[in-house]
């Protein structure tokens, strides 16, 4: 082969490589270029209904009394009988408890004894007094007969006729009788005090029978009122001394309940109180609610809270005394207040609500829980970026941002209309 056509074929055929290349190349599909496709996530929404709403402050109470009745025994004393047990409902006058009248009638009878034996002596006291007084007089003439007889037996015997003897003997008779004169008149003088004496005796005699006849008329306890026995700590048959506690028992109309107020909002409900603003609240007993109403605050407080007092409204009768209570106090009301399910709010000052399909992040001052109608329980919140029918989020996310684009699954939410109970968080794609 010439050596000019060894060397062209390797050139036609590097050629004609480049130019099948080159075709090839030139000829061959474009793929379109690939686009990013932002999410749009599923949520749903529920329109704000600004409102004077109260929110609520969940508190835990004691039902309790301040007028405890404690029976007690009158005087020392065996228990006869015993008519209640605990947690009797009694009525009024009904018998509770009774002591052995014995126990009562034998000191009755001895304070009678010694009224009787002092009004003995008062009588006797004063008929010595009238014995005395006519004494006196005799005694005083006694006397003036003695001086007579000393004065007859002076004169004899200034005339020498007389014996110093007799003189001596007349002397000392004037003195025994002037003697007995004196003390005749002591008794008279001491007639007022031995009589007043022997009637203060015969007071106190008197008063410690009216005292045994008070502890024997309180031997026999009876109801003061319809109410409750708390409590019974003697049987039929127990010694019992003066002042032991026998029986408790409560009315239901005074019961109250008593619940710590934790300080932050110690303020603001002493400053509702004050206004005459009445705060109402309840609690739940099984199926029952009963209603309350904040009375007044204890007298005493700690850095931890304040004791409130509540009175009960309507019926009582499924209250017992030392019960445990979970009560609901409503707060002063705020205007502009919105109810929003607690799954909607973030870090509890931050929500947000639905603008052209965005997430707008809201700055909120929650205001505390409420119990709807319906039993559910919502957060109160309050800001100035809500309005009337803003369409606020209350799907939980956890990639929640500003900005994030979202649709809401309801094409038209009612006003006042809660979130679902469970919620399903899907991107969709446009």
């Amino acid at each position: 082969m010439p050596i000019a056509l060894r060397i062209l074929v390797p050139i036609l055929i590097l050629t004609l490589a480049a130019a099948i290349y080159y075709f090839l190349n030139e000829t061959k599909p474009i793929q379109a270029q690939p686009q990013i496709q932002e999410r749009t996530w599923r949520v749903e929404v529920e329109p704000a209904s600004p409102a004077r709403l109260a929110p609520e402050l969940e508190l835990y109470g004691r039902v309790e009394t301040p007028d405890l009745l404690r029976a007690a025994a009158s005087a020392a004393a065996r228990v006869l009988r015993v008519a209640v047990r605990d947690g009797d409902v009694v009525h009024q006058g009904q018998l509770l408890l009774q002591l052995d009248e014995r126990d009562f009638l034998s000191r009755i009878g001895q304070a009678k004894a010694d009224i009787a034996g002092l009004q003995a002596r008062i009588a006797s006291e004063r008929n010595r007094h009238q014995t005395d007084q006519l004494a006196l007089v005799q005694e005083q003439r006694l006397l003036q007969i003695a001086r007579d007889a000393v004065a007859r037996q002076e004169r004899l015997k200034t005339q020498k006729v007389g014996a110093e003897q007799a003189l001596d003997e007349a002397e000392q008779a004037e003195a025994l009788q002037a003697l007995a004169v004196s003390s005749r008149e002591m008794s008279i003088a001491d007639h007022p005090s031995r009589l007043q004496e022997l009637e203060a005796q015969l007071a106190g005699a008197r008063a410690r029978l009216a005292e045994l006849d008070l502890e024997y008329e309180r031997a026999t306890i009876r109801a003061p009122y319809d109410g409750i026995i708390s409590s019974v700590q003697v049987t039929a048959g127990d010694q019992v001394s003066k002042g032991s506690i026998l029986l408790s028992m409560y009315a239901l109309d005074h019961l109250q309940v008593r619940a710590r107020i934790p300080a932050p909002y110690q303020a603001e409900l002493i400053a509702s109180l004050d206004s005459g603003v009445p705060l109402q609240a309840s609690a739940r007993i099984g199926s029952e609610s009963i209603a309350l109403r904040l009375e007044r605050v204890a007298g005493e407080a700690d850095p931890s809270g304040i004791d409130g007092l509540f009175q009960v409204l309507g019926e009582p009768h499924s209250l017992r005394l030392g019960q445990v209570l979970t009560l609901r106090l409503e707060r002063p009301p705020r205007e502009g207040s919105v109810a929003v399910p607690f799954r909607a709010v973030y870090g509890g000052n931050r929500l947000y609500k639905l603008e052209k399909g965005r997430m707008v992040g809201v700055q909120i001052e929650s205001l505390g829980g409420r119990i709807e109608s319906d039993g559910r329980e919502r957060l109160l919140v309050q800001s100035p970026e809500l309005g009337a029918g803003d369409l606020i989020i209350t799907t939980p996310m956890p990639n929640a941002m500003d900005g994030l684009r979202v649709e809401f699954t309801d094409p038209a939410p009612a006003a006042n209309t809660g979130a679902r109970t469970s919620t399903s968080l899907k991107p969709i794609s446009e």
